[in-house]
């Protein structure tokens, strides 16, 4: 049964592909290069999202708090989140993204490192909160300028 399913496919393709004149014709999906620009939802959020993380940084450093959580799920979850921010930084071909999503891969890295540093000093929490309190708001800031409308997307072209 399956085997004539198959069948009836490829039939189908090949049958498709001849009335249109070329049988090595495949629709290909459309890329832009662009996961942000496209839809301005996506620039808005990641402004919101990491405007509220500057916010909670400086705010841990206005009340004197530099804990930081050293358990393995912590730092399980900034690799999780390094490996996938790394790959959307790698997957895309606009700059401005690029720089977005290579930032917040600092910010995480940081964190990481000192998830997994167990007797990091007070001194040390407390600047890199403030670093990456920076960090997130220079994010903020370039996420918005992924609002900006481009000339490629008006056109559907690849790259910016």
């Amino acid at each position: 049964m399956d085997r004539e399913i198959e069948n009836a496919k490829t039939e189908t393709g090949t049958e498709a592909g001849m009335r249109s004149g070329s049988t090595n014709e495949a629709k290909q999906p459309y890329t832009s290069g662009h996961l942000m620009c496209r839809t301005p939802l996506w620039g808005v959020a990641g402004f919101l999202a990491c405007a509220y993380f500057a916010w909670v940084s400086f705010g841990h450093v206005t009340r004197n708090e530099y804990d930081w959580p050293h358990d393995y799920w912590t730092a399980a979850t900034y690799i999780v989140w390094i490996l996938l921010l790394a790959g959307l930084a790698l997957d895309t071909r606009c700059w401005r993204e690029r720089l977005f999503f290579g930032l917040l891969v600092i910010n995480f890295v940081i964190g990481c490192g000192l998830t997994l540093w167990h007797s990091v000093p007070s001194a040390d929490v407390r600047n890199a909160r403030i670093g990456t309190g920076a960090l997130w708001a220079v994010a903020a800031l370039v996420s918005l300028t992924t609002l900006a409308s481009t000339p490629d997307l008006r056109r559907g072209g690849a790259q910016q």
